[in-house]
């Protein structure tokens, strides 16, 4: 038996949790300078209860070629990438309006 989803109750194949919980969020995109002057590109907005931040940090990090972690409960990513991240985020499910690039 499959296994279910304990937010929605409907089987983990068909479960549109994470999908919905994409579509609610207010994200905000912007750039802090880190240890050594270098650039961060800082995520904040992003419920993490209801969306794999992991997996979406690791596709970002592939995809932009930098590194990353989590911090503070908001993606950081290594240099300046706040116009691809928007795109990034948008080919991820989240609208654009949600988006807010500072």
């Amino acid at each position: 038996m499959s296994e279910i989803c304990p937010i929605c109750g409907l089987p983990k194949e068909i479960c549109v949790c994470e999908k919905a919980a994409r579509e609610e969020q207010k994200i905000v995109i912007y750039t802090i300078v880190g240890r050594f002057k270098k650039k961060i590109s800082a995520i904040s907005g992003i419920d993490q209860k209801r969306v794999d931040v992991k997996q979406l940090l690791k596709k970002f990090k592939q995809k932009l070629g930098c590194g990353g972690t989590i911090k503070n409960n908001e993606l950081w990513l290594q240099g300046k990438h706040k116009e691809k991240l928007k795109e990034l985020l948008m080919e991820e499910g989240f609208k654009k309006e949600q988006i807010e690039i500072k």
